[in-house]
């Protein structure tokens, strides 16, 4: 197993009074034909005084390689958002996924399957199918520095004018043997939001990341 354990935290008083606190908890698995990869993050942010984060998010998924680059995955993903009106979004999906390149630095893989969500939104209750397409980058310049790129869409079955997009972009390099400093940008787009609500959440942090 590799572990990792990202911390950010922002505090700011006098003309500009606001609180972020973020997590993000990584762990990956590999061995022979199995890839396992779980992940737990929370975000919690106040600007004067008022509530503005709370956030959680959860996934885990199994890729199974049936050939050198190709492979089958089933995906379980959790999410929670308050001041988006999400009261909960439980998502699952199973699907096949290639490595377009595969080497010891650099990595290339999309992935396609159908998928299921329920979800409370607005205080309003609702499941449906959806069609789930994902992709990843990442490529290590060094022993030091990496860099990664994932991107997530999830139309609805039904109507595929409705959807939620996922982006993160990132940069991460070594401070110590165990410690690195993370930048990451993350975009998250629901064309379909809880009343009153902004149909986009735009988030960029620095954190300090912990492996083990």
């Amino acid at each position: 197993w590799e572990q990792s354990v990202a911390l950010g935290f922002t505090l700011n008083k006098g003309n500009t009074d606001n609180l972020l606190f973020t997590f993000d908890y990584r762990a990956a698995y590999k061995v022979a034909q199995r890839e396992v990869g779980l992940g737990l993050s929370a975000s919690y942010g106040e600007a004067k005084g008022r509530k503005n984060v709370d956030q959680l998010r959860a996934f885990g998924q199994f890729n199974w390689l049936f050939q050198e680059k190709s492979y089958g995955y089933a995906r379980v993903e959790g999410f929670h958002d308050e001041i988006a009106d999400v009261d909960y979004r439980f998502s699952i999906s199973l699907g096949a996924g290639h490595y377009f390149i595969k080497t010891p630095t650099t990595k290339l893989s999309a992935e396609l399957g159908p998928g299921y969500t329920i979800e409370r939104l607005g205080g309003k209750e609702r499941d449906f199918a959806t069609l789930r397409v994902g992709q990843r980058f990442e490529h290590k310049f060094d022993d030091k520095t990496r860099v990664w790129q994932s991107l997530e869409l999830l139309p609805e079955v039904h109507d595929f004018s409705k959807y939620i997009t996922n982006f993160e972009i990132g940069l991460e390099t070594s401070l110590t043997k165990q410690l690195s400093l993370r930048l990451t940008l993350r975009d998250s787009y629901n064309t379909d939001p809880a009343p009153k609500r902004k149909e986009n959440d735009l988030r960029f942090v620095t954190a300090i990341v912990v492996k083990f």
